[in-house]
């Protein structure tokens, strides 16, 4: 499976200590938290988001949430032009007709493809039981147990596929968000227990708890944790 973590190939070394680096950092200290049964210790975190009873909140930050979807749906207006003239007006007009109804054609073909569309930014919540994406418009909850497929395809991009509620279309969404890595474990903990991704480790850079400790940062061992319920 492809390490996200992986730096660009005209990239020899990464940053000392990254703001990514501290989420890492402080999600593997919620997730040692969660596995040996002390979230009850940890201090509440402020959420606009709404809780049910029994849920936490573990993390709150800032987002922006992707669709996989189409633009358009490859139709578009054919324009049909009558020209009164002489031969050259009239040749003209049908000239720039085609020409627009060509590029028209084109565009609405292209707008036709889906792709990632950014829906907008917001606040992301991260609790015991689900993701919560806070927007006026494109709001979005992505509880563990709703997801379909999960992955971690980038250090801070955390993709799923899920049914929507209300149409019951399939919908592939991204969450940008420095929180992805936790995201991604929370939600392969609870409905995803044999994800490569999970089994592997492959949701933090390779040696980061040993550079953690060279940087005077000792990070508890939770990728280890995670795979043996809460023993070391």
């Amino acid at each position: 499976m492809d390490n996200p973590f992986a730096p660009p190939s005209d990239v020899e070394h990464r940053p000392a200590w990254s703001p990514l680096d501290e989420h890492l950092w402080h999600s593997c200290d919620i997730l040692a938290d969660l596995v040996e049964g002390r979230l009850d210790q940890r201090p509440l975190v402020a959420t606009r988001a709404r809780l049910d009873s029994g849920e936490r909140t573990l993390a709150v930050g800032p987002g922006q949430r992707l669709t996989w979807r189409a633009a358009g749906n490859g139709s578009y207006t054919h324009n049909s032009v009558v020209a009164f003239g002489g031969p050259a007006f009239v040749i003209g007009s049908m000239v720039g007709t085609a020409l627009g109804n060509s590029a028209r054609r084109r565009t609405a073909a292209l707008n036709a493809q889906p792709r990632w569309a950014l829906d907008g930014a917001g606040e992301v919540t991260i609790t015991t039981r689900k993701a919560h994406f806070g927007h006026p418009t494109c709001w979005l909850d992505l509880g563990w147990n709703g997801l379909d497929a999960i992955d971690l395809v980038a250090p801070d991009v955390f993709q799923t596929t899920f049914r929507n509620i209300n149409d019951g279309q399939h919908l592939t969404a991204q969450l940008h968000t420095p929180w992805a890595s936790l995201i991604f474990v929370l939600a392969a903990l609870t409905a995803f227990p044999a994800h490569p991704r999970l089994l592997g480790r492959g949701w933090l850079p390779p040696h980061f708890e040993q550079r953690c400790a060279d940087m005077g940062r000792p990070c508890r061992p939770a990728a280890r944790l995670v795979l043996n319920n809460g023993s070391v």
